[in-house]
């Protein structure tokens, strides 16, 4: 990770006062000043300090579902001076990070928590996200044959930001879709997705020719928006923190297991490599 991903997602810090912290030498990594904010960390291995002050990572964490309205970015602040999710959020979630984003026209389920750990192990998971969207036009045979296979776009600009670097993209199937309405003017649909890419699906619809003119997050796994008004925030229920830590409990049990099985064909390849190697003549 990031030195100053790592400020940001442990203090209050944002990522631009962390890179000025940084830069202007107020941090130390294991004892020494950093003052290139890329510099990689490893959590619970390099200690961190500014000024003076250890940063950590929480064992414990708290997650919060946001019910994000249209018009705000999800980022910590913006150069242009746009709404963004903190200035509606109280001042004790300021640290809170974002799990992936909701562009600036989208609304709904948005998940924060202040331990970065759990937010990267939701975005890399596949856990399904549900969208509710509703699009110009009808509901084509070529779409659906796309919702239920995937596909690969050399060009994937349309429907992405005019900005972004993104062209090409591949869009996994669909977990699943149903079609609400369907009518020559809009069309109505729940989709759900195992992934949470950069506009994923106002650029594949937009290769179709249908623009998204509303979408909106209702669930995220066993998470559900429900009944949350616009703007508000909400803890997770007891069964749905017992759910994310049996996931992340999973992933645990995965990574250590990916680790030991790596460790294990290297260990190997040593091995074999020494039995291979030629004896040495006696002199």
């Amino acid at each position: 990770m990031r030195l100053n991903k790592y400020i940001a997602h442990h203090s209050s810090y944002s990522r631009r006062e962390a890179d000025k912290a940084i830069q202007d030498g107020y941090v130390r990594v294991d004892g020494e000043i950093q003052t290139n904010p890329a510099t990689q960390i490893q959590e619970g291995v390099n200690i961190v300090y500014i000024s003076g002050k250890q940063v950590s990572p929480r064992d414990k964490y708290t997650v919060i579902v946001y019910n994000k309205p249209k018009g705000e970015l999800v980022t910590k602040s913006d150069p242009k001076g746009r709404r963004t999710i903190y200035d509606t959020l109280s001042k004790e979630y300021k640290h809170y990070v974002p799990v992936g984003r909701l562009d600036y026209a989208s609304e709904g389920l948005l998940l924060l928590t202040d331990a970065s750990r759990v937010a990267s192990a939701l975005m890399e998971s596949n856990l399904e996200r549900i969208y509710k969207i509703k699009i110009k036009g009808e509901v084509t045979p070529d779409m659906e044959d796309a919702m239920l296979k995937g596909m690969t776009l050399d060009d994937a600009s349309a429907g992405g930001h005019s900005h972004s670097k993104i062209k090409e993209m591949e869009f996994k199937p669909f977990i699943g879709y149903k079609v609400q309405k369907n009518q020559p003017n809009y069309s109505i649909l729940k989709v759900a997705l195992s992934e949470g890419k950069n506009r994923e699906l106002r650029r594949f619809f937009a290769h179709f020719g249908a623009e998204i003119v509303d979408l909106k997050r209702i669930s995220f796994a066993e998470i559900e928006l429900n009944n949350l008004p616009e703007g508000k925030v909400r803890f997770l229920s007891r069964s749905e923190y017992s759910a994310l830590a049996k996931f992340l409990k999973d992933e645990k049990k995965s990574a250590l297991k990916e680790n030991n099985e790596k460790r294990s064909f290297k260990s190997e390849k040593k091995t074999t490599f020494k039995e291979n190697k030629p004896a040495q003549k006696k002199r």
